[in-house]
């Protein structure tokens, strides 16, 4: 693929991911629809205008130029991947650092990790074929930051055993802190319709987070968001219920 071809894939891309459409872009670079279909089709830009979409997609030229390689990386884990990631929290603890980003210095000034415990560490992840690790400090990660975890996989087993339920214990008072549960009475449309609104904020925090990649380490916070939605019923409402 050439470079003026992977750009253009990438901004369509991009586009997919933020739900804009050709003429949200047009009108947000004061062009018609017409002319973004024309150099999208071409792949044929002037700088200023590139800059001006780059701009409107919070891209710099370098990251929408990577953003056709990431497509590559891996968003599901296999089992077996998993299930090594389990047997040692070290290894799940390393995955979730690569995968945002974490610089070797980083890793080791903050946690207690020695170089040769980390090197030994990243090496299992290489033979997983998690990271790709090259002597003597250099990563790789092999996965999308936002890659998702099988669904009732091994993983998914210890989040629900572990992680949830210190998640949940927390007070949940710090100044941006947020917890709020909700049960109501909705129909399947509504259902639906709530259904995109997680998606989409699902979306966003994805966004914040690969745009906070650019912030210094030392000035951003880790955090995570337990979003869910079922149809459900408390079981003391069930055995209130009146028997058929």
């Amino acid at each position: 693929m050439s470079a003026a071809a992977a750009i253009v894939q990438a901004i369509r891309s991009a586009l997919r991911a933020r739900n804009m459409t050709y003429r949200e872009l047009a009108a947000a670079i004061g062009v018609s629809e017409p002319t973004v279909k024309r150099d999208l089709s071409r792949g044929d830009f002037a700088l200023s205008r590139l800059d001006r979409i780059c701009d409107v997609l919070d891209l710099s030229l370098a990251e929408l130029a990577q953003t056709q390689s990431t497509q590559s990386l891996m968003t599901q884990l296999s089992e077996q991947q998993e299930r090594a990631l389990v047997r040692d929290p070290r290894l799940l603890v390393a995955t979730y650092l690569i995968a945002n980003e974490w610089k070797w210095h980083e890793i080791t000034s903050r946690f207690a990790l020695d170089d040769d415990a980390l090197v030994s560490i990243v090496l299992k992840l290489d033979t997983l074929g998690i990271v790709d690790f090259r002597p003597p400090r250099r990563l790789r990660k092999l996965t999308a930051r936002n890659f998702s975890w099988r669904r009732d996989g091994p993983v998914h087993a210890f989040f629900l055993s572990r992680v949830a339920p210190e998640f949940l214990a927390a007070p949940f008072d710090g100044p941006n802190d947020a917890l709020r549960f909700l049960g109501g009475m909705l129909s399947d449309a509504s259902l639906a319709q709530m259904k995109s609104a997680i998606q989409r904020l699902a979306q966003e925090f994805e966004e914040l987070a690969r745009r906070d990649t650019r912030v210094v380490l030392t000035e951003k916070n880790g955090c995570s968001v337990l979003i869910g939605m079922r149809r459900w019923e408390f079981s003391e409402f069930t055995r209130l219920r009146r028997k058929s």
